[in-house]
């Protein structure tokens, strides 16, 4: 019967039919932190409360479980709180630490969706239509969400609807709410209540005096006046959060470069609390490159004092690396030479150039005190470790320059924390080039006509004309070979073609 009733559709009814199957239909999941202000600096078995201050008083915006059963109530004075509980530690709410909560947790949760929408100060919006099949439906998505929130320290209300103010108007209600048809919005927000809406208090306070008290109220009321008293956005935000009206979102992405702080309540000059610290933010960094399959060669530490300049820690890899014990094992030897002017009140993590990670390179067995079973180290990390040591300028890689001269055509560079374009390996594959070259050209005695170093020499290779320089005081006309000593050693020889024909050594292959 079915199909006898789709084959009795009128033409004009099937395309629209069709039309609207093709519409994607979209699935908000909001994640309001409802206690952002008190979760923001971590977890503490201590009883506190976020105080913030109005009008020349600082008053509790939040106070812990703890706090409540003593009887402290938002709004109370701080020494309110504090006659009724003495111990009660008092934090200033810090909008920088609920913003830096807030782009880690949206950070986390782009595991989860493509689209991640930072909201508002403690809301969150993912679209999540096109992940359901991915995580297992619905419920196991929501329960894996639900699940990391509370590792990582933060009690969230969540909602699911078909737009995105629907579902944030329902968690900040508390209805832990899923509604999946459009159809079903307006029987969902009716009961709402206006506090939910994030409007000024003085148009809430307006409607109440009109005897509206919920979402449901507003929507009954006449629409030209509500628009003409209120303002057309409420209007407009009413039509949105009903499925009326398009409501587009920006998507939030992560910034490419790491930065993270570390903030304490008191000063601290022990070292092992140091590397602790910086332990948990080598490890944010791991997560943060993990995501994104990157790797890093330069980070640099920023340790701040009360009373002295900050003091800057930087370190180099010879490689894109992004494990966490790898820095903090370079960090532990470069401070072997960093002395701190006095303790330290915040530490701050920064990243540098990021690439994709390559392949690693052979590795080397080195035998040390703590390992005597050995630990491999790739001949990268082995300069890493050396640059850590005794310097970066003291280690160095090789690249080639546009020279044809064999003086002039290599460099030394950095070999940390910048792009490495050429090395040796890579002027040996382009031009057959000994690994040791003399400062300069060493003559050779000869024996008719034939050059002696230890006996005398066999031509393997050659000539290879170079002529060049003409334009300066240091040019070249020399026919360079290949040679081979009776003991096995392999040289780099040449003879002047505009001098005297006299043999000279100008390098040494390994």
């Amino acid at each position: 019967m079915q199909h006898a009733l789709a084959l009795d559709t009128p033409p004009i009814a099937r395309r629209t039919t069709a039309a609207t199957a093709t519409v994607v239909q979209r699935l908000w999941f909001c994640v309001y932190l409802q206690n952002l202000s008190l979760e923001a600096s971590g977890p503490s078995k201590e009883a506190r409360v976020v105080v913030e201050e109005q009008h020349g008083v600082h008053r509790v915006l939040l106070a812990c479980s703890q706090a409540s059963a003593a009887g402290i109530q938002s709004g109370q004075s701080s020494n309110a709180a504090l006659a009724l509980m003495p111990t009660l530690h008092i934090e200033e709410r810090s909008a920088v630490r609920e913003q830096q909560a807030v782009e880690q947790l949206a950070t986390w949760l782009e595991q989860f969706t493509s689209v991640v929408c930072i909201a508002g100060r403690d809301v969150l919006l993912l679209e999540i239509a096109g992940s359901l099949r991915l995580y297992g439906g619905l419920l196991s998505l929501r329960q894996q969400i639900a699940a990391g929130l509370g590792q990582h320290g933060f009690e969230a209300s969540l909602a699911i609807a078909p737009t995105p103010l629907a579902a944030t108007w329902m968690a900040r209600a508390g209805r832990r709410a899923c509604v999946r048809d459009p159809a079903n919005i307006s029987s969902m927000l009716r009961d709402l209540p206006l506090s939910c809406l994030d409007w000024p208090a003085s148009i809430c306070d307006s409607i109440n005096a009109m005897g509206a008290t919920s979402v449901g109220d507003c929507l009954r009321l006449p629409r030209e006046g509500f628009a003409r008293r209120f303002g057309s956005q409420r209007l407009l935000q009413l039509d949105r959060a009903l499925g009326r009206l398009p409501d587009p979102r920006a998507s939030w992405r992560a910034p490419e470069r790491f930065c993270a702080d570390y903030e304490m309540t008191e000063e601290q000059s022990d070292r092992e609390v140091l590397f602790a610290i910086c332990h948990e933010l080598l490890l944010s960094l791991e997560r943060f490159l993990l995501t994104r399959q990157l790797g890093t060669q330069r980070l640099r530490f920023i340790f701040f004092h009360l009373r002295a300049p900050a003091t800057e820690v930087l370190l180099g890899g010879a490689e894109f690396e992004r494990r966490a014990d790898h820095w903090l094992d370079l960090l532990r030897i470069r401070f072997e030479r960093v002395q701190l002017p006095e303790a330290f009140i915040a530490v701050r993590l920064q990243g540098g150039r990021n690439q994709a990670m390559q392949a690693e390179t052979e590795r080397l067995a080195f035998h040390g005190k703590q390992s005597p079973q050995g630990r491999r180290y790739s001949m990268s990390q082995l300069a890493e470790r050396l640059a850590a040591r005794i310097g970066d300028q003291s280690v160095h890689s090789v690249t080639t320059v546009a020279e044809h001269r064999p003086q002039r055509a290599w460099r030394l560079q950095g070999l940390l924390g910048g792009k490495v374009v050429t090395t040796l390996s890579s002027i040996r594959r382009s031009l057959y080039r000994p690994l040791w070259m003399l400062p300069e050209p060493m003559l050779l005695a000869a024996e008719q006509g034939c050059p002696l170093h230890h006996g005398r020499l066999t031509l393997l290779e050659g000539p290879e004309r170079l002529e060049t320089g003409w334009w300066d005081e240091d040019g070249i006309a020399r026919d360079y070979y290949t040679a081979m000593n009776p003991q096995g050693l392999r040289l780099w020889v040449f003879r002047n073609r505009s001098r005297t024909a006299s043999w000279y050594l100008h390098g040494i292959f390994g």
